[in-house]
């Protein structure tokens, strides 16, 4: 059995960090393909993509995770059922609802962000939140059986579909590209769907019973998620859209390359924060916080020392990856990246933040750290952008993500006190 744990640990991390590195070629390969400009507006599409997906795209996994290890603990495999059935259908009415706001921002996206050719590759985008919708939903299925190991393969190849169709795409042009996003998203989501239902089917198959009194308080850790993750898409959307509207695309263009650090340290953590959702849910209902306790000083640890190493060394070599991994042209990028790069330490040392609230029940406290750090980010980045561009966002960036701490280690204080206080 311990074997067994570990060799899935390690083939999560595989699976992720391979996700990641598809993810960071995918970037390379459009900034190395298209010209200064055509890049800033591929990060500008990416960005307001993004945006409405998180905001429409109704967040259930959060509510399907918590309550479907409940139900499983339980056995109650009626309500899982209909849970799970009530969870694709919201999925894709978000999915839905992001795609026509994108489908109504696409005639205006020329004139809001002053640049021609982004009609068309809108209108693409549009496909996209519906596309994705499916497999989120079936991925969860995944967690639940504890296969998160899969969940990791499956996010790899989703990834490399993704990275060969901008491979494709870039040789015939901005269109073309995102065309080719969509169609990859849409064999992913069938290929994680059906794996998905055969895992569920793995469980008994009993007939789907009423929620009854679980029904509310589902209801309200969804709305909850949904509205923390649309805030959550605020920071980080909004924020390189209103550098886009302040300084201009091409700035919009070296943030994306000054984010590397940030999508670097944010991937190498994913691994640890996907077991860490899994294996710190099912000990908190089965009455064990303790543990999970335990699990998130450990991991603060071991993160705090990372960055000691990783911080000093990628600050030195910045513009020498920056020239290496994405040409000299944007070598402007280089004083963006060392300042988002701090911000990416702190992120680093506090990513067990993302999983926590689902694992103790109580999404409100996500929606309230959510909606602090945007509140601080949003209005300095138009403040610092106008004067230093991409820079400018990048310092809005660490503020943000300094407060975002604080914030998070006052909680955390408070509920470790509970739960002594209760035991």
């Amino acid at each position: 059995m311990g074997s067994r744990l570990l060799w899935r640990r390690i083939a999560t991390g595989v699976g992720l960090y391979s996700a990641m590195v598809f993810g960071v070629l995918a970037t390379v390969v459009a900034a190395r393909s298209f010209s200064l400009r055509e890049f800033g507006l591929y990060a500008t599409l990416l960005a307001a993509t993004g945006f409405f997906q998180a905001l429409l795209d109704l967040t259930v996994e959060e509510s399907l995770t918590k309550y479907g290890f409940r139900y499983a603990t339980a056995e109650d495999w009626g309500r899982l059922r209909r849970l799970f059935r009530r969870a694709l259908e919201l999925k894709l009415a978000g999915g839905v609802l992001a795609g026509l706001a994108l489908l109504a921002l696409a005639p205006a996206a020329e004139w809001i962000f002053a640049a021609d050719g982004l009609t068309v590759p809108f209108l693409l985008a549009a496909a996209l939140p519906l596309a994705q919708a499916p497999e989120n939903v079936a991925a969860t299925a995944l967690l639940l059986r504890g296969r998160y190991d899969l969940r990791g393969a499956y996010q790899s190849l989703s990834m490399a579909l993704r990275l060969l169709a901008v491979v494709i795409g870039v040789g015939y042009g901005l269109s073309e590209t995102i065309a080719g996003i969509v169609l990859a998203q849409v064999v992913s989501s069938a290929i994680v769907g059906a794996v998905g239902i055969v895992a569920f089917r793995r469980f008994p198959q009993e007939p789907a019973a009423a929620l009854a009194e679980d029904r509310r308080g589902i209801l309200t850790f969804v709305l909850q998620s949904s509205a923390a993750t649309g805030l959550i898409s605020l920071r980080n959307a909004v924020a390189p859209l209103l550098l886009g509207i302040v300084a201009g695309t091409t700035q919009v263009g070296l943030f994306r390359i000054a984010q590397a650090p940030q999508t670097g340290f944010n991937s190498a953590s994913a691994p640890v924060r996907l077991i860490l959702l899994t294996e710190q849910t099912r000990d908190w209902e089965r009455g064990l916080p303790e543990r999970v306790l335990s699990g998130v000083r450990r991991y603060t640890l071991i993160a705090f020392a990372l960055c000691l190493v990783l911080v000093p060394l990628f600050w030195w070599l910045m513009p020498d990856l920056i020239e290496l991994v994405f040409k000299p042209r944007y070598l402007p990028a280089t004083d963006a990246a060392r300042v988002i790069l701090l911000a990416a330490s702190i992120q680093l040392v506090v990513g067990w933040t993302k999983s926590f609230p689902t694992t103790i029940g109580r999404p409100g406290l996500r929606l309230l750290t959510a909606a602090i750090e945007t509140a601080v980010l949003l209005p300095l980045v138009v403040l610092l952008s106008l004067e230093w561009g991409a820079t400018g966002a990048a310092l809005a960036l660490l503020v943000a993500a300094a407060v975002y701490a604080l914030v998070w280690a006052f909680l955390y204080l408070r509920i470790a006190r509970e739960v002594r206080a209760s035991s």
